[in-house]
This record gives C-alpha cells, sequence and structure tokens, in this order.
C-alpha cells in the first residue's frame, strides 16, 4: 500500500487533536504503520490547530509537504482555506461548513472569506470537495463536541478500512461514557457521504 497523507484542520476546542489520534489509531488498526504530529499553539485559545497522520507499510516521516496531502480534513472553513496549498492536485477536501469567525474578524478589522473565494481556491486544487453539515449533526445526535467525529465517519466512508477498525479506535480514544453517542456521530457522518 502507498503511503496515505492526512492533514487534519481546525481551532482549538474542535476536537481536532482527538480525531488525529483517531486516524492513527485506524491506521494501526488496519495492519500499517502510522506517524503522527501536531502543532497546536494558541489551541486553548481558539487558534489554529494543524496535524498530519501519515499511514504505509513503511512511514519513515510524521511530516508531510505542502502539495502531498491525499487528504484535508477541515473543522472550520478559514482554516480548511489556511491550508489548502496543503492538499495535492486531485486530493480529497472534507470541510465542515461552519465559520467561526477570528478576533480580527470579529473586530471589525478583517473580512470572512466569502464563499466563492473558499470555492475557487480548492477549485484551483481538485474538484473532490465535500462540505459537511457537522456541526448541524453532532447537535441532532445529541452535542455540538462529536462534531469531530461526524468529520471522521465521512472521512471513513471514502477509505477502504473495514468500518469495525473505525469504531475499535473510537472506543479506544473516547471516555466510556461518550461512545455510544460518538458512535451514533460516526454512523451519520459516514452516511453524509455514502
Amino acid at each position: 500500500m502507498k503511503t496515505v497523507d492526512f492533514i487534519v484542520v481546525g481551532v482549538g476546542g474542535q476536537g481536532t487533536l482527538l480525531a488525529s489520534d483517531v486516524i492513527a489509531q485506524v491506521g494501526l488498526g488496519a495492519g500499517l504503520e502510522a506517524k503522527k504530529s501536531e502543532v497546536h499553539g494558541m489551541a486553548q485559545r481558539g487558534g489554529s490547530v494543524i496535524s498530519h497522520v501519515r499511514w504505509g507499510e513503511r512511514v519513515y516521516s510524521p511530516l508531510i509537504g505542502k502539495g502531498e496531502a491525499d487528504f484535508l480534513l477541515a473543522f472550520e472553513k478559514l482554516e480548511a482555506l489556511r491550508y489548502v496549498d496543503w492538499l495535492k492536485p486531485g486530493g480529497v477536501a472534507l470541510v465542515n461548513e461552519q465559520a467561526i469567525p477570528p478576533v480580527a474578524v470579529s473586530s471589525g478589522g478583517a473580512e470572512y472569506p466569502s464563499d466563492e473565494r473558499f470555492l475557487a481556491a480548492f477549485k484551483a486544487v481538485t474538484d473532490k470537495v465535500y462540505l459537511i453539515p457537522s456541526l448541524k449533526v453532532a447537535q441532532e445526535v445529541g452535542s455540538a463536541r462529536v462534531n469531530n467525529v461526524v468529520m471522521l465517519g465521512a472521512l471513513s466512508a471514502l477509505l477502504d478500512v473495514d468500518e469495525a477498525v473505525w469504531r475499535a479506535a473510537i472506543e479506544e480514544r473516547v471516555p466510556p461514557k461518550f461512545v455510544e453517542m460518538n458512535l451514533r456521530a460516526f454512523e451519520r457522518g459516514r452516511a453524509l457521504v455514502k
């Protein structure tokens, strides 16, 4: 199997790091090597978070170069736009429809990018863009906090890894009292892309 590269991005508090942990665990559960690296500078204050996850029969480095990611999993639209250049031509982008304006926008010092600008930036790289209403689905499942697992469900539908491996990774990484809700969120996410 060739190496599969994932860039996972969002803002602090969206579960970006848990999602990258689950993706790495799924790679291991599928019998592959998996490596992960993350940068979460001001994450606790709502800042940008990025994780690199790589799967393959042999993975030498956890880092992915710009223009090399097979998948971009973005939990917020501006973060997706910020990292679009990490996606390889023809790669797959899964983007939560949620917009979280940064302080520069909410204070009036900048403007949040329009949907047209967002789509144009992605169309220059790929036509495989999935806009996922994951926050809405997460709230329907019972908590906005499972937004990240809705996105994982959507991602899982595009990969050739048994669903049971995904479910086991979620069960291992999520506190026991929240497992059932997370598994429901995962199923709803899968259904969005299938």
